[in-house]
C-alpha cells in the first residue's frame, strides 16, 4: 500500500493562488520549483529512509525490502499491526485533521494507551497466537518509498549502517509485549521531532527552511503520551524499582516490569527534549504555548502521576520526594536548560496579559516546590565535577594500598555512578562540546535578582493593577453619567499593553498571578524578599510621578525616532506608550460600531452645506466676547486644522492650531441617542404630546440646558 504524502502548510498554497493573478506563467513554474525544494512532502522518517539511512529505532530494522535491479521503490515490510498503528499516528501530522481533547481521535490514543501500556495487570493476549499459546506473524504489508531522483538502482547505495541490522529478539517471553512496544515506538517515531543531534544542530541555522511545526492539537496529545507513560513507569512493584539492573538480570522479572524501567529514559527522552526544544524556541509568543508548557510540566514531575490520592492542601506544600533524585538528575537538561529558554520568552512576552501571566506563575509555582530547586543544584553540580572522577570508578573491584591505591567505598562509587549518569545524560542530548549555562550559576542568578527579569514581571504587575483601577474607575463613572446621557461613548477604557477583551477582573488575576510568581522565584534562587519589596515600592512610586506618561525609550534616526529593546519592550508591557491623537477633521473619523452609517453619511452632507453656507456668520458669532459669543461657542464645535512646521534638523515639530467653528451633527446618529429620542416620543405620546410639540419640547431642554452649561459650565469644572 502507498503512503499517503504530507499536504503543504496553507499559507504556501494561499501565496501561490495570489501570485496567479500577478505573475507570468514562467515566473510561477519557477516558484514552484523552489517551494518544491525548500519544503519537501515529507516527514523525517520518510526522508531518512529515502536518504538511506533508517531511523535509530528498533522498530524499522529488518524490515527494510530492497528493490530489485532498475526499481526505484523502496518497501518497508510491516505486519498487519504496525501498518495500521502506523497510519494512525500518521492522521495527527497531516494538516488537514484537527483533534480537540474531546475528539474521537483523541479518546482512540487514550484508550490504546491504557489497552496496551496498562498500569494494572498484564497485556491482554495476541489476537495471533496460536492453540500452543505461541504468536505467528502475521503477513506483512508494505509501504513504498519512492527513490524517484536519487538515482538508486542497487543497495551499494544505502548508507552502511543500514546492513548491520541487530537480530529480532526470539524469545517467546518478550513476545508478550512486542505490540506494546511497537505501539510506543511507531508514536514517538512520528509524532515527536526524531532528527538525530546533528541533524537538530544544523537545524537552527537560520538559513534552513525546516517543515515541521507541529500544532496544539499535537501538542496535546503528546502531553496524553507523556502524562500516561509516568503513571505506566510508576506502576513498576517496589521490589523490582529498588533492584539494581545487575540483580535484576538475575530475578524472575516480566518483560512488562522491564518494559516500565526504562520506557521513559529509552524512548521517550532524546526525542522529546529536542521536540520540547524546538517548540520553546519556534511557537508563537502567545497563549497558545500553554499547551508546550503543560507537556513540559507534566514530564519534569512524574511524582503526580502515581495513583496516590491526596487533597488540595498538601498539594501546596507538598516536598518532592527524595526517591526522584536521580530522575531529576537524568534528565537536568529537561529542567535547567527549558527553564532558561523558558525565562528568555518570558522577557518578551506581554505578562500584562493574563494567560501569558499565568504561565509564568505555573512555571514558579512548580520549580518553588520544596526540594526540587536542590534536586536540580546538586545535579549540576554533578555534572560539574572534574573529568578525572570518571576515570577512577571501580564498579566491583578495588586497588590495595600495596598496589598504590586505596579502597573504594560504596558512597563512592555511588557518587561516581551519578556523575557518570548525569554527564552521560548531558553529552548524549546535547553532544561532547556542549557549553553548559547553569541554572544556579552566577549569570542567570544576577539577570534574574538584579537585571531584567524581576524587574519586567514587577512593573507587568503593577501595569495590570493600574489598569485594572482605571478601568474600574471609568466603568464606575460611566453607570452614573450614563443615566443623563453625559457617560462616554467610547468603549474603550483600558490602557494599551491589554487586550480589549479583558475585564478589570482578568487584570486584577494578572497581578495577583505576578505577585505570586515574584514570591517563587525568590525562593527558587534564595533571593532577598526585602530587597524585591523595595524594588516593587520604587517602581510604584515612580509610575505614580508620571512615567507611565513618558515615551518609549528611543533613540533618533535619520527617518526620526527609533525604538530602543527596552522602549519595545515597555510597549508590550504597558508601561509606556506614544500619545496617538487624531488630528484630522473628527467629522471624518470611522464610522463606529455604535453608529448609524447611512445617518452619518446623511448628517455630514447636511452639516456640511450648513457650515459652507454659514461658516462665516459661525465664525462672527464665536468670535465675540460676551455671552452671546460663549453660548455660540458651546453649541458649535471648533475644528483643529493643524500645520506641521520642521524648526531644527533634529526633525521636531510644533503644532499651530487654527480653531474654526462648525456645526456638527453626527452626535444624533449614534443609537444611544437614537434610543433616548425614540423613548421621548414616546413618553410624550402617552401624555398626549404631538411628534411637533415633542421636538419643541426637546429643543427647548436643549437649549436650557446649553444656557446653564455657559452660565455655570466653568465653576463646575472647578468642583
Amino acid at each position: 500500500m502507498a503512503a499517503p504524502t504530507l499536504q503543504q502548510p496553507s499559507y504556501l498554497l494561499a501565496n501561490l493562488k495570489a501570485d496567479a493573478t500577478t505573475k507570468t506563467l514562467l515566473q510561477r513554474c519557477q516558484d514552484l520549483v523552489k517551494i518544491i525544494d525548500e519544503y519537501p512532502a515529507k516527514g523525517p522518517v520518510k526522508a531518512c529512509i529515502q536518504q538511506g539511512v533508517l531511523p535509530d529505532c528498533p522498530l524499522f530494522h529488518n524490515k527494510l525490502q530492497f528493490p530489485p535491479a532498475g526499481l526505484l521503490t523502496l518497501n518497508l515490510a510491516l505486519n498487519p499491526f504496525e501498518f495500521f498503528m502506523f497510519n494512525f499516528a500518521y492522521c495527527l501530522i497531516t494538516p488537514k485533521v484537527r483533534n480537540s481533547t474531546d475528539s474521537a481521535y483523541f479518546v482512540l490514543v487514550d484508550n490504546y494507551l491504557k489497552y496496551f501500556l496498562p498500569s494494572e495487570g498484564s497485556v491482554p493476549p495476541s489476537p495471533f497466537s496460536d492453540s500452543r499459546g505461541s504468536v505467528t506473524a502475521p503477513s506483512p504489508r508494505y509501504l513504498h518509498v519512492s527513490f524517484a531522483g536519487y538515482g538508486v538502482h542497487s543497495p551499494s547505495l544505502l548508507k552502511h549502517h543500514i546492513f548491520h541490522q541487530p537480530s529480532v529478539n526470539a524469545d517467546p517471553a518478550a513476545q508478550e509485549i512486542w505490540r506494546s512496544e511497537t505501539l510506543l515506538q511507531m508514536f514517538v517515531e512520528i509524532w515527536l521531532h526524531h532528527y538525530s543531534l546533528e541533524m537538530y544542530q544544523k537545524l537552527q541555522s537560520p538559513q534552513v527552511k525546516e517543515p515541521f511545526s507541529p500544532t496544539e492539537e499535537h501538542v496535546l496529545v503528546v502531553r496524553l503520551l507523556v502524562k500516561h507513560l509516568h503513571a505506566f513507569s510508576n506502576s513498576l512493584k517496589p521490589e523490582q524499582l529498588s533492584s539494581s539492573p545487575s540483580a535484576h538480570s538475575h530475578t524472575h522479572t516480566s518483560p512488562l516490569e522491564e518494559f516500565k524501567r526504562v520506557v521513559v529514559q529509552r524512548f521517550v527522552q532524546q526525542k522529546l527534549y529536542l521536540f520540547l526544544q524546538h517548540c520553546f524556541g519556534h511557537w508563537p509568543l502567545d497563549a497558545s504555548f500553554r499547551a508546550v508548557l503543560e507537556t513540559w510540566l507534566s514530564y519534569i514531575q512524574p511524582w503526580r502521576y502515581t495513583g496516590e490520592k491526596t487533597n488540595p492542601q498538601q498539594e501546596q506544600n507538598r516536598t518532592v520526594p527524595d526517591k526522584w533524585e536521580s530522575f531529576v538528575q537524568e534528565n537536568l537538561l529537561m529542567y535547567t536548560k527549558l527553564f532558561q529558554v523558558f525565562l528568555n520568552r518570558t522577557m518578551r512576552t506581554d505578562l500584562v496579559n493574563a494567560k501569558n501571566a499565568l504561565m509564568v506563575f505555573r512555571v514558579a509555582k512548580v520549580f518553588a516546590q520544596p526540594n526540587l530547586a536542590d534536586m536540580i543544584q546538586k545535579g549540576e553540580q554533578l555534572f560539574l565535577e572534574p573529568e578525572h572522577v570518571l576515570h577512577h570508578r571501580q564498579p566491583r573491584g578495588y586497588l590495595t594500598p600495596s598496589q598504590g591505591g586505596s579502597y573504594l567505598s560504596s558512597r563512592q562509587r555511588v557518587m561516581t555512578d551519578m556523575v557518570f549518569r548525569v554527564k552521560s545524560h548531558v553529552y548524549a542530548l546535547e553532544g561532547q562540546d556542549c557549553q553548559y549555562k547553569q541554572m544556579f550559576g552566577t549569570e542567570l542568578r544576577a539577570a534574574v535578582s538584579r537585571e531584567r527579569l524581576i524587574q519586567i514581571i514587577a512593573q507587568a504587575g503593577h501595569t495590570a493593577k493600574r489598569i485594572s483601577d482605571h478601568s474600574n474607575e471609568v466603568a464606575a463613572n460611566n453607570s452614573f453619567l450614563s443615566w443623563f446621557g453625559m457617560g462616554s461613548s467610547d468603549t474603550n477604557t483600558t490602557f494599551p499593553g491589554a487586550e480589549q477583551e479583558e475585564s478589570g477582573e482578568c487584570l486584577k488575576k494578572t497581578h495577583e498571578f505576578l505577585d505570586r510568581a515574584l514570591e517563587n522565584l525568590c525562593q527558587i534562587f534564595k533571593l532577598n524578599q526585602g530587597q524585591l519589596s523595595q524594588l516593587i515600592s520604587n517602581l510604584g512610586s515612580s509610575q505614580d510621578d508620571g512615567n507611565s506618561k513618558q515615551l518609549p525609550d528611543c533613540i533618533q534616526g535619520d527617518n526620526g525616532l527609533i525604538l530602543t529593546d527596552l522602549g519595545r519592550r515597555q510597549i508590550i508591557s504597558g508601561l509606556r506608550r506614544f500619545e496617538i491623537h487624531y488630528q484630522g477633521d473628527p467629522e471624518l473619523q470611522p464610522i463606529r460600531s455604535y453608529e448609524n452609517a447611512l445617518l452619518v453619511r446623511l448628517f455630514y452632507k447636511i452639516s456640511s452645506l450648513v457650515n459652507n453656507r454659514f461658516g462665516g456668520h459661525m465664525n462672527a458669532l464665536c468670535s465675540r466676547p460676551d455671552f452671546l459669543g460663549r453660548l455660540g461657542r458651546h453649541y458649535l464645535s471648533e475644528q483643529e486644522t493643524t500645520t506641521k512646521l520642521k524648526q531644527s534638523p533634529m526633525t521636531q515639530r510644533t503644532l499651530e492650531r487654527n480653531r474654526q467653528p462648525r456645526l456638527s451633527l453626527r452626535p444624533l446618529a449614534s443609537y444611544r441617542t437614537i434610543l433616548l429620542l425614540l423613548l421621548f416620543y414616546v413618553f410624550g405620546a402617552l401624555l398626549s404630546f404631538g411628534p411637533v410639540s415633542s421636538t419643541l419640547l426637546i429643543l427647548t431642554g436643549g437649549f436650557l440646558y446649553g444656557l446653564m452649561m455657559t452660565l455655570f459650565g466653568d465653576k463646575l469644572k472647578t468642583h
